[in-house]
């Protein structure tokens, strides 16, 4: 069953133009979603601005060769291993979530575009990947809804309790929940509730790719930037204006002390 490719079985019933129509669509809401985020909320102003600001405030310039350094190093703590993360659970929830949604949505693609139909069979691996990158989403999406959220856990709120900026994360878990639930009704021959939850699926994915401007989904693309820029401002000697540490003299008397913890 988890060989099977679920969008070659589909075809049956919607003809595979629709379908890869539909997953050029998700890409252009991405795409122009993001632009309507940044033009919005002047974020490519206020990197540039930002970086000309550090630049002018350099105390050494950045070689070619160490620039390729730090972009390299960002993509590997910032990028691959969520280093940016000091708890560890919310680390492997985010990199669950993070390689799930990556696996979910590539080999989409790949079965879409390259095997639309049972006369096109897709390698086993590829369906298994969908399955297992779908049920990745599911694990960390979750575990990060129920258990990790700061407002579950510190503040005491009910893992129910939905503010605007969940929307991200509950249109990706109800995404690859309800592929998965489509798949299995589907190759479980049940064609009126395979329906339906196909249905519910292509909502849940049309939320979730054209909701960027409103969801936290270009914050995916901002990240890895402002990591690069904070380590290319590092290198260059750029003093930020922070507050002083806190165990740091207070202007007028005793020393700050950490708190204590029992």
């Amino acid at each position: 069953m988890f060989t099977n490719n679920p969008f070659a079985e589909l075809s049956a019933t919607i003809s595979p133009a629709v379908m890869q129509t539909f997953v050029v669509v998700m890409f252009v809401l991405v795409a122009g979603g993001t632009l309507l985020d940044v033009v919005h909320k002047k974020s490519g102003k206020y990197f540039v601005n930002h970086w000309r600001s550090a630049k002018s405030k350099a105390t050494r310039q950045v070689g070619r060769g160490e620039k390729t350094l730090l972009a390299v190093k960002t993509a590997v703590v910032e990028g691959l291993t969520s280093g940016e993360f000091c708890s560890v659970r919310r680390r492997i929830a985010h990199l669950l979530t993070m390689y799930g949604f990556l696996a979910y949505v590539i080999t989409t693609v790949i079965l879409v575009f390259g095997y639309p139909t049972p006369a096109t069979p897709a390698p086993a691996i590829l369906p298994i990947l969908w399955y297992v990158g779908a049920f990745l989403v599911c694990l960390g999406g979750y575990w990060f809804w129920f258990f990790i959220r700061v407002d579950v856990a510190a503040e005491g709120y009910s893992p129910f309790r939905v503010v605007r900026a969940d929307l991200f994360v509950l249109s990706l878990v109800a995404s690859a929940t309800l592929a998965l639930l489509w798949a299995l009704a589907q190759s479980g021959g049940n064609t009126a509730v395979a329906n339906v939850l196909l249905g519910l699926y292509l909502l849940a994915t049309t939320i979730l790719f054209g909701s960027v401007p409103w969801s936290k989904f270009a914050h995916m693309f901002y990240k890895p930037a402002a990591a690069f820029q904070k380590r290319l401002e590092d290198a260059s000697g750029f003093r930020r204006n922070l507050p002083a540490p806190a165990n740091k003299p207070a202007i007028f008397g005793s020393d700050r002390q950490h708190p204590r913890h029992y």
